[in-house]
């Protein structure tokens, strides 16, 4: 049974319906946040960087990010709008929020004390009510909530 390392709480600034996750340092990446997002895609892996879609145009979404040590228990998904799983690889153990207006958030999110290769599921709930406040009001904040579990990928 995986047993869960750490828990963190996050915001993300979303813009234009984005927000990404990516190495804390991004001077290596071949493809930095935001170049290549693909609008309408839930979940799009990088090198280095995962692109996140939100339901929102621009508003503050809550992230619930855990780290395992073994894959992590599954999710009902009658509790999610979305839900996916991901590679990502990270050469330095530590990722960060992305915005595309506002670039690299204070927080850094340790993966583990170095690079390696893991297994990434996000979930969303809220996305209708994002979307909603967003056409109405324009922003918002904690509507959209994500859980964001890592886990080390199989060798």
């Amino acid at each position: 049974m995986a047993r869960l390392v750490r828990k963190q709480q996050v915001n993300a600034d979303v813009a234009y319906h984005a927000f990404g996750l990516q190495e804390s340092d991004d001077g290596d990446l071949p493809v930095p946040f935001p170049d290549d997002f693909e609008q309408g895609v839930f979940l799009n892996a990088f090198p280095g960087r995962l692109d996140i879609y939100s339901a929102g145009h621009t508003h503050t979404a809550s992230v619930a990010v855990e780290v395992w040590d073994g894959p992590a228990p599954a999710q009902d998904d009658a509790m999610w709008d979305e839900q996916t799983e991901a590679d990502f690889e990270s050469t330095s153990g530590e990722v960060a929020v992305w915005s595309m207006s506002l670039g690299r958030a204070d927080d850094v999110i340790t993966l583990a004390g170095s690079g390696g290769s893991w297994r990434v599921r996000v979930s969303c709930s809220g996305r209708a009510a994002a979307a909603a406040l967003s056409e109405d009001e324009g922003t918002g904040e904690g509507v959209e909530e994500y859980l964001v579990q890592f886990w080390p990928a199989k060798p």
